[in-house]
C-alpha cells in the first residue's frame, strides 16, 4: 500500500480497519499462536484487496467513459500498481504447489512483513524465508508473464 498514489481508495489505515474489523467478527476463532494470527490477517488482507481490485473493475465497466482529475493522472515512470486479481490468480497457482511460499508471499507482499518477522512467525529460519521469497518472486513474475521482478 505504501506505492500506491495519495488518493488511493484503499488507504492502509483503512486496510488495517478493515481487517481487524474482520478479525474481530470472527467469534469462534481459537488462535492457536503468533504464526496463525498472522497467517489469517494476511490472507483476510489478500481477500480485501482483492475484493476492491474487482468492485473497481466492476465500476469501470458499468461507467463506460472515467473522468480524471488532473490531480489524479498518474506519472510516467511512477510504479505500477498490481494487478491483485491477477496477482491473486497467481497465488492460487503457487499455493497448490508450495503452501508454504504462498503464506510468506501473502504475509511480506499483503501484511508487510520483514523477513525476520516472517520467520518467527511461520517458524521457520532466515534464510529459508529469504529463498521462499526469492524463488517464489521469481515463480510469480514468471507466471504474470512480467519480464521485470515483483515488487518487493
Amino acid at each position: 500500500m505504501r506505492r500506491e498514489r495519495a488518493g488511493h481508495t484503499l488507504q492502509a489505515s483503512a486496510l488495517v480497519n478493515e481487517t481487524y474489523l474482520r478479525l474481530v467478527d470472527i467469534q469462534q476463532m481459537q488462535w492457536h499462536d503468533r504464526a496463525h494470527f498472522f497467517a489469517m490477517a494476511s490472507r483476510l488482507m489478500r481477500r480485501i484487496l482483492v475484493d476492491a481490485a474487482r468492485a473497481k473493475g466492476c465500476q469501470k465497466r458499468e461507467a463506460g467513459v472515467e473522468q480524471v482529475a488532473i490531480d489524479d493522472v498518474e506519472i510516467a515512470g511512477a510504479a505500477p500498481s498490481p494487478d491483485f486479481l491477477a496477482l491473486n490468480d497467481a497465488l492460487d497457482a503457487l499455493e497448490t504447489v508450495d503452501a508454504r511460499k504462498c503464506r510468506v508471499v501473502e504475509m511480506r507482499f499483503f501484511a508487510g512483513m520483514r523477513e525476520e518477522e516472517v520467520a518467527v512467525a511461520l517458524h521457520m529460519s532466515i534464510a529459508t524465508v529469504k529463498r521462499d521469497w526469492r524463488l517464489a518472486k521469481a515463480w510469480l513474475a514468471r507466471e504474470l508473464g512480467e519480464t521485470e521482478r515483483v515488487a518487493n
